[in-house]
Formats: structure tokens, sequence, C-alpha cells
């Protein structure tokens, strides 16, 4: 039996899709210019990241649960026992849970910034990662043979940390500005002669 798993396996799929991310850079830098392709292309890495850190079982020695042993259900005990997720951080798993989904909030809001529509289409995009996150609990029900539980709690701390990412971004946008770079339709850049 084969199994796939641990932080080395997570630390491997990061630095893969962080090679992706850079590659989707670089193949949107001149159109979008390159705060607004460094924000698209981390954004497309954090819900990778998230998925590799909440679908992977966090031990490759886990095996298989049992059918008859895993859950049936979501957990509803909000703030229920965390304890300590990855050690060597010290953090405990709320904590992780938050700070997980502060980057994706983050780069969002940099990722549509460029556009006018940014106040609009920012918080349609906080909902859809409220919708991963579910997602992502709703995923780990179904495969909780690979030793993984589907917890409210979570949900909401992803949620929030998703929300403090929003925060963070709409703070940072007035520093990155990213609808001055890239080329708009029509126009030529600045600087430059047709």
């Amino acid at each position: 039996m084969v199994t796939v798993g641990g932080t080395g396996a997570m630390a491997i799929g990061g630095l893969v899709a962080a090679a992706v991310a850079v590659l989707l850079a670089l193949a949107l830098g001149r159109r979008l210019g390159w705060a607004s392709a460094a924000s698209v292309a981390g954004f497309c890495w954090s819900l990778v990241a998230i998925a590799l850190v909440t679908l992977l079982p966090t031990r490759a020695d886990v095996g298989v649960v049992p059918a008859e042993s895993r859950s049936t259900g979501c957990s509803w005990d909000y703030g229920g026992p965390t304890g300590v997720a990855f050690e060597a951080l010290g953090l405990d798993q709320r904590t992780l849970n938050v700070l997980l989904f502060v980057p994706a909030g983050a780069l969002l809001v940099l990722a549509l910034g460029r556009w006018r529509s940014v106040w609009l289409l920012a918080p349609l995009g906080l909902a859809g990662l409220a919708a991963y996150s579910l997602a992502i609990e709703f995923v780990q029900l179904q495969l909780a043979r690979l030793d993984r539980a589907c917890d409210v709690t979570d949900m909401v701390d992803n949620v929030l940390g998703a929300g403090i990412g929003f925060v963070v971004g709409a703070v940072l946008l007035a520093v990155v500005r990213p609808w001055r770079g890239g080329r708009r339709a029509g126009r030529p850049e600045a600087g430059r002669s047709r």
C-alpha cells in the first residue's frame, strides 16, 4: 500500500506549485503588470498550498482508517480540542487555520486591485474563499479514511483568516498600486511610443 502525506509531501507539493506559480507570473507579467501578475500567481499558489495542508494526511504512516471507524458527520463542537498541530512551529491548530487563509485573502484583493470593480469582486472572492473552506471540510468528511476530520471550528477560523487577509490586502493596495502596471486596451504603456 502506498501512502502519501506528512510535512515532507506538503513541502514538495508547495515547491512544485510555487514553480508553476512563477511561470504563471512570468506569463502574465507583461500583460497585467508585475504586481498584478505576482498577486494572481500568489493567490493560485495559496489555494494549492491550502489544499495540500488540509487534504493530505498529517503523517505518511497514517495508512487508511477503517470505514467503520470513520466519522459520519462534521463536528459541531465549536472551539473543541486544538492541541499543537505542527510541533516545529509551536502553534495550535486554530492559529494555523487562521494563518493559512490570510495570504489568500490578501492576494485576492491585490490580484483584483487592478480593476475598478475590485470593491465588488473582492467581497465575492471572499465569499468564494469561505465556500472553498466549506468544500475542504466536505472533502475531509468524505475522505475521512485518510485520517482527516470535518470541523465547524476549522471553517470559522479559515473565514476569519481570509477576512484578516482581505483587510491586509486592502491596506496594501495603496502601497502596491497594481493598476499602474501592464498594458491597457487601446493604450500604449507609459513611456513607450507605438
